[in-house]
């Protein structure tokens, strides 16, 4: 008997698979952070800042997708329309929650944060002072994504401006570049930044130097992002291609764990680690989104119970959950210590709620204001 053929996923955000991996992404975060209250969930408590990077590889495909869609058909895309729709997606509930740590300093995780100035540019995470300055410091990532918003589109307007539509042979040729631009300089800030001080034994300032000069700024995190956009490539200009890959669904899951259960023994202040670590878990991400979306897997066909809600929820969880955490950890006492399962569950539950007024209180009324966005009927559900 003939397999069926393969049909290609639709290009809806709201794919099963691709909710699936936000709601994996946002809960590995989650954890990660909260093994520095007390509660460390083995696996993701110390290897869940993968999850970010999965969010990377996520906003590649599908910031990438769209743009390259119109290019491979000879369209121009909407570049205002792109730019409104980033705008509104992203801003109403990142300038509210830093609008909460302003107004409420005592809440936040840490006592310093940097000036607001840092947050509205979307600079922080590439100046030096943010290291020490922990308050809202997870929105480096915000940063590092408003960045690529910009110079994504900006590539893609020139090339097609001067009649060079990127095809998927240019594409690839110049993330190969851009990721070897990454391997590059992450070998010479370790050279500069970190070894100087792994070799003194001063362990603390060899982390600082890594934060700060390799896992937070833009230039050394582009992995993830140019991964997605590699996907979104195949996609647009060879769907034949991108059709045949999607048919070894099982095989790309199983290529996706294996590599991140590498990529979690490689240590990440080392030479090897610090210059090959987020390309090993960039092609990790790439490989869970192929299987994701395949229509060969269960996770490319059918949607799992609350799945899609915690995917819905996984920005403002994002941007709230540590905030949450630490005034937690001032009003819970020893639970951590004394009932920590009764602790995990007041931290994530807690943090849910809070995640789910911002999502109903701002960032959906955001959404829904994007270009393109169809308007409901009051009483309608949202989705």
């Amino acid at each position: 008997m003939q397999p069926s053929p393969v049909q290609t996923p639709p290009s809806s955000p709201r794919a099963p698979g691709l909710d699936l991996l936000r709601a994996v992404a946002i809960a590995v975060v989650m954890l990660y952070h909260l093994s520095s209250h007390g509660i460390d969930v083995p696996g993701p408590g110390q290897h869940g800042w993968m999850g970010v990077d999965l969010f990377f590889v996520l906003s590649g495909y599908l910031i990438g997708w769209p743009v390259l869609r119109d290019l491979a058909a000879g369209r121009m895309p909407d570049w205002a329309g792109f730019a409104v729709g980033r705008a509104w997606r992203i801003l109403p509930a990142y300038l509210a929650v830093l609008a909460l740590y302003l107004a409420a300093p005592a809440w936040r995780e840490a006592e310093a944060m940097p000036p607001v100035w840092q947050f509205l540019t979307f600079t922080m995470n590439v100046l030096p002072e943010h290291v020490a300055q922990g308050a809202y410091s997870h929105a480096w990532s915000l940063c590092v994504e408003e960045h690529f918003y910009l110079l994504f589109p900006l590539v893609a307007w020139l090339l097609a401006r001067r009649g060079r539509m990127p095809g998927v042979f240019a594409t690839s040729a110049g993330a190969a570049l851009l990721f070897g631009a990454g391997m590059l300089l992450r070998d010479w800030e370790w050279r500069h930044a970190i070894a100087p001080h792994l070799a003194s034994g001063d362990a603390a300032r060899a982390v600082d130097g890594y934060v700060g000069t390799i896992y937070s700024p833009t230039w050394t995190r582009l992995d993830g992002l140019l991964a997605g956009v590699l996907l979104a490539a195949l996609r647009a200009f060879r769907p034949g291609w991108w059709t045949r890959v999607l048919s070894h669904g099982w095989v790309l899951l199983g290529a996706g764990l294996a590599l991140l259960v590498a990529a979690a023994w490689v240590d990440p202040l080392g030479h090897g680690g610090t210059v090959l670590l987020f390309p090993l878990v960039a092609l990790g991400c790439a490989c869970l989104l192929l299987g994701a979306l395949s229509p060969r897997t269960p996770l490319g066909r059918r949607a799992l119970p609350g799945v899609r809600t915690l995917a819905l929820l996984a920005f403002s969880l994002y941007l709230t959950h540590r905030q949450v955490y630490a005034w937690l950890d001032d009003v819970a006492g020893d639970l951590t210590a004394n009932a920590p399962l009764a602790a995990f569950v007041l931290y994530n539950g807690v943090s849910l709620a809070v995640a789910a007024l911002l999502y109903v209180a701002v960032e959906r009324p955001g959404l829904r204001m994007r270009p393109g966005t169809p308007r409901r009927l009051p009483g309608a559900l949202a989705r």
